[in-house]
């Protein structure tokens, strides 16, 4: 498989708080690879570099296109499109309005109704709750909207940040069924969790990120057997 992301070499820092530190890895397109480690270990801070959001010395490439120099709004004109941590909806703004901010990086005139068809067949229960305000949705309503409003973007590369950050164990079985959707549908996918026993389940690959370092690399299946990872991230 081709390698759709490759980052190389990426240190960044907060001041004096040293956040990442020579950090590579790559991505082959229609992987899912997970990031797993603790807080406080930079996974954030990694997809955030990857967005353009944070910055940062060493280099990012994107279908073999260097990314390092572009804006944010350029990044996710061309494929790439992140769900943050806490989901950052619009709590003022109804459903449907969130979703179409989803849209705002795409020519004014592409038609955003076939995205947003999609993401109401996703999440049957936005539809039904399209003219509510966002900040009135439960928090497993504001995760779909978050990823609904990701999906009107046209993502080739999800980041996704802590998806199952807050929501109860039904929800969070919910949401990794719509990450195995979006992956089948053709989406690579990154993902940020702090759940590692799912994350390395679902994963094709994965890297272990310890105080801004990559201590560990393998497939989902290896990591989830590797001892050190058992006793760090997996209670056992």
């Amino acid at each position: 498989m081709a390698a759709i992301l490759e980052v190389s070499g990426i240190s960044a820092s907060y001041g004096s708080i040293q956040a990442l530190e020579n950090v590579s890895f790559e991505v082959n397109e229609g992987e899912i690879v997970s990031i797993v480690g603790s807080n406080g270990a930079g996974k954030s801070t990694l997809l955030s570099c990857i967005s353009g959001v944070m910055p940062y010395s060493g280099s990012i490439t994107y279908m073999g296109e260097e990314i390092s120099k572009l804006g944010t709004d350029k990044i996710v004109q061309k494929g790439i499109v992140q769900i943050p941590e806490g989901r950052l909806i619009f709590p003022e703004l109804s459903v449907v309005e969130n979703l179409k901010m989803g849209a705002y990086s795409r020519k004014r005139n592409d038609s955003i109704q076939p995205e947003l068809d999609e993401a109401f067949e996703l999440f049957p229960r936005l539809r039904e709750r399209m003219n509510q305000k966002g900040g009135s949705l439960s928090g497993g309503e504001q995760q779909m909207l978050a990823v609904g409003r990701a999906l009107m973007a046209k993502p080739k590369l999800l980041l996704m940040d802590e998806p199952s950050l807050g929501l109860a164990p039904i929800i969070v079985a919910d949401i990794f069924k719509t990450i195995l959707r979006l992956h089948e549908g053709g989406i690579t996918i990154v993902l940020v969790e702090q759940n590692a026993r799912l994350a390395l389940k679902y994963a094709d690959r994965a890297y272990v990120l310890e105080t801004g370092e990559i201590m560990l690399s393998g497939t989902g299946a290896e990591l989830a057997e590797d001892d050190r990872v058992k006793a760090l991230y997996l209670g056992g």
